[in-house]
């Protein structure tokens, strides 16, 4: 005779109960990594909209740059560093501009050309060059700061020297648009024999 096996009855899984006090605590604590997150990395960079023309050919209207702002507290200023910074008579407006002197140099434009301490730059970046002409000590504490689009730019030539307390950053790249992504080069500005 076959001997019948009980079966085993089907449950249903019991309903999990929904720990709130969890739920609560993961969505603050990720709140808080994303606040913390937030200030971090503004803390070492910012974003810049380019307006204007200033930076042709090297930046263009509409671009966005990532700009280090750790850069010059582990590094120093060099000539040919492009540089976001507050301007001198409008705080609340940020620029971007290529560094051209030092504290101790003596700028010079004379016929077209960006002479420094009577040598003459090396600038394959600019636009057209400059059809104005002038010339300035550099002092401590401050930089001469030129925009690559040179007779279409508001920069040293015009308003002075920039304090190096308003410099901001350095920009490292172009993120937006990302078919204009790209790391900004700096030009090494090698001056040669006039």
């Amino acid at each position: 005779m076959e001997e019948l096996q009980p079966q085993a009855q089907s449950q249903a899984p019991a309903a999990e109960k929904v720990n709130w006090k969890q739920v609560i605590w993961d969505f603050i604590e990720t709140a808080a990594m994303a606040v913390l997150l937030y200030f971090g990395i503004n803390a070492v960079s910012a974003r810049v909209h380019v307006e204007g023309l200033s930076m042709q050919p090297t930046l263009n209207d509409g671009e966005f740059v990532l700009v280090n702002r750790l850069s010059y507290r582990f590094g120093s200023i060099e000539r040919g560093d492009i540089i976001v910074f507050n301007h001198p008579a409008a705080p609340d407006q940020d620029l971007i501009k290529r560094v051209i002197g030092l504290p101790g140099d003596q700028v010079t434009i004379n016929s077209g050309q960006v002479f420094l301490s009577g040598h003459v730059l090396n600038e394959p970046y600019i636009a057209a060059a400059p059809s104005y002409s002038g010339e300035w000590n550099v002092p401590a504490n401050y930089v001469f700061v030129l925009g690559d689009n040179r007779n279409n730019s508001s920069d040293s030539h015009k308003w002075g020297m920039l304090p190096v307390e308003n410099i901001m950053g350095k920009a490292i790249v172009i993120y937006w648009p990302p078919k204009m992504w790209e790391i900004i080069r700096h030009a090494n500005l090698l001056a040669s024999t006039p």
